[in-house]
C-alpha cells in the first residue's frame, strides 16, 4: 500500500500550490518577515529551511538549485551572500512562527513567520546560573 504525501494541499492544484510556494518563499527571504495563514507558514517554513541550507552549501549547483525556485535574482544573490552567512554556525530551526490571530473576513488563523537573527539566537542559547546562596 502506498503512502501518504508530506505537506498540506492548501485546497489547490499541485501547480497553483507550486507557484504561490515559490512566490512566498521568493518575497520571504526578501523581506525577512511575511505575514500569513497559519498553514500556509508551516509550508512555507519547510521550503525555506531548505534554501537556507542551500545557501549555506554555497556550490555552484545548490546556487542553481535555488535559482529555479526563487523568482528573483537579486533575492539568489541575498541567500547565497547575506544570509547563509548569518546561519553559518546554526544547524536548521532558522525560521519562527508567531500567531497574530485571526483575520476579520474569514476568520482565518494568522500567524507571521520571520527569520531568527543571530543575536537572538545567542540569547536564547545563554542561560543564567543561579548565585548561590548564603
Amino acid at each position: 500500500m502506498g503512502q501518504g504525501k508530506y505537506g498540506s494541499k492548501l485546497g489547490r492544484t499541485t501547480s497553483h500550490r507550486k507557484a504561490m510556494l515559490r512566490t512566498m518563499v521568493t518575497s520571504f527571504l526578501k523581506y525577512e518577515k511575511i505575514k500569513t495563514t497559519d498553514t500556509k507558514a508551516k509550508e512555507l517554513r519547510k521550503v525555506a529551511e531548505k534554501m537556507i541550507t542551500l545557501g549555506k552549501r554555497g556550490d555552484l549547483h545548490a546556487r542553481r538549485q535555488a535559482a529555479a525556485f526563487v523568482r528573483e535574482r537579486d533575492v539568489v544573490g541575498k541567500l547565497f551572500g547575506e544570509l547563509s552567512g548569518r546561519y553559518k554556525d546554526r544547524c536548521g530551526g532558522y525560521t519562527r512562527i508567531v500567531k497574530m490571530g485571526y483575520r476579520v473576513g474569514d476568520n482565518a488563523p494568522m500567524a507571521m513567520i520571520e527569520f531568527i537573527r543571530d543575536v537572538e539566537a545567542g540569547n536564547i542559547k545563554k542561560k543564567k546560573t543561579p548565585s548561590p546562596q548564603k
